[in-house]
């Protein structure tokens, strides 16, 4: 019996049902789902664009043990180091968007590169997929011991007075280091010399030796300087007291503008992640970042958790490029 002689013996009240039985054998089919992750015991590659036994080295690492843990899936940290982190931010750039390739980078990569640099090997945005904020950090400016001034007000007043003669420290050309440091000499008006180092070991060592005079330092190894007499705290660069120095104004509170932009740490995906698996990154990651032992971690260092997911991230990374693009067009930095 052929379709038509079928339905004009079901007549149209049974081709109607039979219609709707096909709409609702459409609706009910199963949608595809996308694999659980982690899953297969495939590993997770974590790229950290910095050498091993960096800050950011050390808290990536314990956020992978931390999801090995709890997932069995085997997290390995890949450092890839060199160009103001753009090696390693490349290699992520360039991966499928599987949740098996992440980047653990610092607020450079997206933020200040982009506006420092004529030419990147990725596009910032559309090669990237914010996944998680674990960190918001900052940086002190600290003096020598030695200095000929103990507060950042006596610091400015020494500078007007002998123009040229103060040094400050950064830990490369266009890091936050020295971009904290041509603000302060714009907002002030006084005349120091830049002097950039390889890293944040020889910059923080210069300091100590007296080759200069005042450093925006991170905050652990500031406060533990000071703790040993080694340097002067001045004031934190961030938009609010930090835990550990609770009775040292900020140095916008001391009435420098402009020098209250939080740095952080997060992870990122590459472009076109699916949102469903981003969020499950981020989730997986969050729980990690909230073990205590490495909360306790974190906070021992002067820093804050912080744990925004995709949306919230991607918020803060664009909010934060733009205001790092203000301040580095303002300055007039262009590196090759």
């Amino acid at each position: 019996m052929n379709r038509e002689r079928f339905l004009e013996l079901l007549g149209k009240g049974g081709a109607a049902m039979l219609g709707a039985l096909a709409c609702l054998s459409g609706a009910a089919a199963p949608t595809p789902q996308a694999p659980p992750w982690p899953g297969g015991g495939k590993p997770i590659r974590l790229v950290v664009p910095f050498p091993a036994g960096s800050g950011s080295d050390a808290l990536a690492r314990m956020l992978a043990m931390k999801v090995t843990q709890r997932t069995g899936a085997p997290v390995i940290v890949d450092n890839k180091p060199g160009a103001g982190t753009m090696i390693g931010a490349q290699e992520v750039a360039r991966a499928t968007p599987d949740g098996y390739t992440l980047l653990y980078t610092i607020v450079v990569t997206h933020t200040q590169n982009p506006h420092l640099y004529k030419k990147l090997p990725y596009d910032p945005v559309k090669d990237f997929t914010p996944i998680l904020q674990a960190v918001r950090s900052a940086t002190v400016l600290v003096a020598n011991k030695d200095a000929p001034f103990s507060t950042t007000a006596e610091m400015i007043d020494y500078a007007r007075a002998h123009p040229g003669k103060l040094n400050f420290a950064s830990y490369s050309l266009g890091s936050t280091s020295h971009l904290n440091g041509e603000i302060l000499k714009q907002q002030t008006g006084i005349d120091i010399v830049h002097v950039p180092y390889k890293g944040t070991a020889d910059a923080s060592r210069a300091l100590l030796a007296g080759e200069v005079q005042v450093y925006f330092d991170g905050t652990a190894t500031a406060v533990e300087n000071a703790r040993a007499g080694k340097v002067k705290l001045l004031g934190p660069a961030t938009d609010r007291r930090l835990s550990v120095l609770p009775d040292l104004p900020t140095l916008k509170e001391q009435g420098i503008p402009g020098l209250d932009i939080v740095g952080w740490q997060g992870i990122f995906g590459p472009g076109d992640m699916p949102p469903a698996l981003a969020e499950r990154v981020a989730q997986v990651f969050r729980e990690a970042l909230d073990s205590p032992d490495v909360t306790q971690s974190i906070v021992s260092q002067g820093n804050e958790v912080s744990g925004a997911g995709p949306k919230a991230f991607a918020q803060i990374v664009q909010k934060d490029s733009e205001r790092w693009g203000a301040v580095i067009r303002r300055i007039g930095l262009v590196l090759q």
